[in-house]
C-alpha cells in the first residue's frame, strides 16, 4: 500500500482544516483557526481578525494591551505578564458569532491553539462537548482545564500532529 492510499485520521483531518483557515488572519503575531464539527461533518471555519470593514494588524498595527495576574505554583507567588492584541477576534468568537447554536450542541471545536480564558468561557457556554487544540497556551492552561473538567467537556491536545508546512508561520508572543 503506498502512502497515496492511506487516510488520514479524523483528528489530523480536521486539525488540518483548522491550519488551512488560519492562512486567513493577518495577524503579524499568531495565525489561529478554529472549525465546528458534528460528527464527522464540518459545520463552519472562523479564523483571528479584525471586524469586518475595520483596518487589520497588517493594516493598522498591533494594539496590545499587558495585563499582570498573580499565579501560585508549589506555594510560591509569581507575576505573569500577559500581552495580546485586543483589535482582532479570536478565532473561538468568530465561531461562535458565525455558526447556530443548535448545529453547536453536542460538537467538537477543532482550534490551531489551545482556547485563552476567555474563549474557554465563552465555548464552556455554547453547547460544544470537545475541544481539540494543537499549540499549548501556558498562560491559561490550569484554569481553561480545571473548568472544562467542571463543565465535562473534553479537552485534550494533539501533541504529535504535524501542521501543513504551507500554514506555518513564526509565532511572537
Amino acid at each position: 500500500m503506498s502512502t497515496a492510499d492511506v487516510r488520514k485520521d479524523w483528528d489530523t483531518y480536521f486539525m488540518d482544516i483548522a491550519y488551512m483557515v488560519s492562512t486567513r488572519s493577518r495577524c503579524s503575531r499568531r495565525h489561529v483557526g478554529a472549525v465546528l464539527v458534528q460528527g464527522k461533518k464540518l459545520l463552519g471555519t472562523a479564523y483571528n481578525g479584525a471586524p469586518m470593514g475595520v483596518p487589520d494588524c497588517s493594516e493598522a498595527g498591533c494594539m496590545i494591551s499587558e495585563e499582570y495576574e498573580l499565579v501560585v505554583t508549589d506555594g510560591q507567588e509569581e507575576m505573569i505578564k500577559k500581552q495580546r492584541c485586543i483589535r482582532t477576534i479570536h478565532a473561538e468568537q468568530n465561531l461562535l458569532l458565525f455558526t447556530d447554536r443548535n448545529d453547536r450542541e453536542g460538537s467538537s471545536v477543532y482550534v490551531t491553539d489551545e482556547p485563552c480564558w476567555t474563549c474557554s468561557n465563552m465555548l464552556a457556554n455554547s453547547g460544544i462537548t470537545e475541544i481539540v487544540f494543537h499549540r499549548p497556551y501556558p498562560k491559561d492552561t490550569g484554569k481553561v482545564t480545571r473548568m472544562m473538567a467542571q463543565k465535562g467537556i473534553t479537552f485534550r491536545r494533539l501533541e504529535n500532529y504535524q501542521p501543513p508546512r504551507e500554514t506555518m508561520m513564526t509565532i511572537s508572543d
